[in-house]
C-alpha cells in the first residue's frame, strides 16, 4: 500500500511538468505577440449621384407656401437654379454638408417654374436632374390679422388672436401656419370661437419680462375647401407688470394691485338692477381718449327709452357687447356707494386717466358681487372664464 501512494505521487509530479511545460517557451522566453491578419473590409466602391427633387417632374397644384428641395444620395449637391417663366431666379442655399439645396423664398400663386440641380458622386462624375412644375390656382385667399401691434407692452393676461378674413375649412393646417414663441418658454394652446378667429392663450397669466413673438406663415399655405393664405403675418411684444384689478359690486370699490402689492383703492359704481354688470375676469381690449358711449351699440338706440349717447373723457373697452370702465363725473356722488351704470365701471375722471395711464392692453380687471349673470369667454377677450381643462377642449 505504501509503494503504490509512492508511484502515485511521481506519477502525479511527471504531470504536473507536462502542464507547466505546455505553458512556457522551450528557451523560457515570451511568446511573440500574435498578428491579427489584415482586414478583409474593403472601402466603398465609388457610386454615382442620385438627385431627388421637390415637386417633383410636372407636379401640378403645387402650394407655393411649401418649400422646393433638391435632396443628393452618394454624392454632393452642385449648382442648382429655381427660375420662373418670367426667367426670375428663385433663392435659395445649400445644405452645409453638401446634402442637398432648398429654397428660400415662397413661389407665386398660378405660375409655372424650373429647377434644374446638378451633383457630383463619389465616383467623382457630374450627373444632373431637372424637374418642371406649376404651382395652384386658389379659389379664394384668406387673409389674417393679429391683435398685436409691433413692439408694444400688454399684460399678463394678452391673448394672441388671429383673426381671418373667411372661413377657416383645415383648422389644424391653419394651426400649423401659426407660431408663437416665447422668452422663457410658456406653454400655451389654441382654441377656435367660429370658423374665422383662433386664440392662443398661456395656460397661465404671462410672467412679466416675457417676449413674444407672433408668425402667422399663412402665404400659400392651404386653408382647405380651396382657400390658400394672402400673405405672412408677424409681430413682436413684451409682457409689462402685472396688473390686476378687481372691482366689487358689494363694497362699490375698485381695488389695483402691481405686481401683487396692492397699490390703489377708488370708488366705484356698477350696472344698476336690470343693466346689472357681468361677473368674471376681463381682459384690457383698447384704451380712448375722448369716446362716445352709445347704448345703439347693444341693441338700444339713443332716442328709445333707456337709449343714450354719452361723450365721456377716458374709456377702456373690456368686452365686445360695451362693458368699459369710464370716467363719469355725474355719478361721483353714487361711486362707493350704490350702482347706478347701464353696465360699465364707472370711476371718477381723476382715478380713470390714473387707471388708463398705469394699464395696458391684456391687463386683467375682476368683476364680483354686481348680482350680473356670469361673463360668457366670447364676450371681448375673457379666455380666463375657461379653466385650462376647459381651454382645450373643443369649442361649440
Amino acid at each position: 500500500m505504501r509503494g503504490m501512494t509512492v508511484r502515485l505521487l511521481v506519477a502525479a509530479g511527471v504531470i504536473g511538468l507536462t502542464v507547466a511545460g505546455c505553458s512556457s517557451s522551450p528557451s523560457g522566453e515570451p511568446p511573440r505577440p500574435t498578428v491579427p491578419p489584415p482586414s478583409s473590409q474593403s472601402k466603398p466602391a465609388p457610386k454615382p449621384a442620385v438627385l431627388a427633387l421637390t415637386p417633383g417632374k410636372d407636379a401640378k397644384n403645387v402650394a407655393p407656401g411649401e418649400p422646393v428641395s433638391v435632396s443628393v444620395q452618394d454624392g454632393k449637391v452642385g449648382d442648382v437654379k429655381l427660375t420662373g417663366v418670367d426667367g426670375k431666379v428663385v433663392a435659395g442655399k445649400a445644405r452645409a454638408d453638401g446634402s442637398g439645396w432648398d429654397s428660400a423664398e415662397p413661389l407665386g400663386y398660378n405660375r409655372t417654374y424650373k429647377l434644374t440641380a446638378t451633383a457630383t458622386g463619389s465616383d467623382g462624375k457630374p450627373v444632373t436632374a431637372e424637374s418642371t412644375f406649376s404651382t395652384v390656382k386658389p379659389a379664394r385667399q384668406l387673409g389674417v390679422s393679429v391683435n398685436l401691434v409691433e413692439g408694444e407692452t400688454v399684460g399678463v393676461g394678452m391673448p394672441l388672436i388671429f383673426t381671418f378674413t373667411g372661413n377657416v375649412a383645415d383648422k389644424a393646417a391653419a394651426e400649423k401656419a401659426l407660431k408663437v414663441t416665447a422668452e422663457p418658454a410658456t406653454e400655451g394652446a389654441f382654441r377656435w370661437f367660429g370658423d374665422k378667429q383662433v386664440t392662443w392663450r398661456p395656460k397661465d397669466y404671462w410672467k412679466s419680462g416675457t417676449k413674444i413673438k407672433v408668425d402667422a406663415a399663412v402665404y400659400g399655405k392651404p386653408l382647405g375647401g380651396g382657400s390658400y393664405g394672402r400673405e405672412d403675418k408677424g409681430a413682436t411684444a413684451t409682457v409689462g407688470d402685472k396688473l390686476v384689478a378687481v372691482a366689487d359690486g358689494g363694497t362699490h370699490q375698485m381695488t389695483v394691485t402691481i405686481n401683487d402689492k396692492e397699490v390703489k383703492t377708488m370708488p366705484t359704481s356698477m350696472g344698476k338692477p336690470g343693466h346689472n354688470t357681468p361677473q368674471g375676469t376681463y381682459t384690457v381690449m383698447s384704451e380712448h381718449t375722448g369716446y362716445t358711449m352709445n347704448s345703439a351699440t347693444y341693441g338700444v338706440p339713443e332716442d328709445a327709452p333707456g337709449g343714450y349717447s354719452t361723450f365721456v373723457q377716458y374709456a377702456v373697452r373690456l368686452s365686445y357687447s360695451g362693458i368699459f370702465y369710464h370716467s363719469a363725473p355725474w355719478s361721483v356722488r353714487q361711486q362707493g356707494h350704490s350702482n347706478v351704470s347701464h353696465g360699465c365701471l364707472n370711476l371718477s375722471t381723476e382715478n380713470t386717466k390714473w387707471l388708463m395711464d398705469t394699464s395696458k392692453k391684456g391687463d386683467v380687471v375682476t368683476v364680483r358681487n354686481s348680482g350680473g349673470p356670469k361673463l360668457e369667454p366670447t364676450d371681448g377677450w375673457s379666455v380666463w372664464q375657461l379653466s385650462w381643462d376647459e381651454w382645450r377642449t373643443a369649442a361649440n
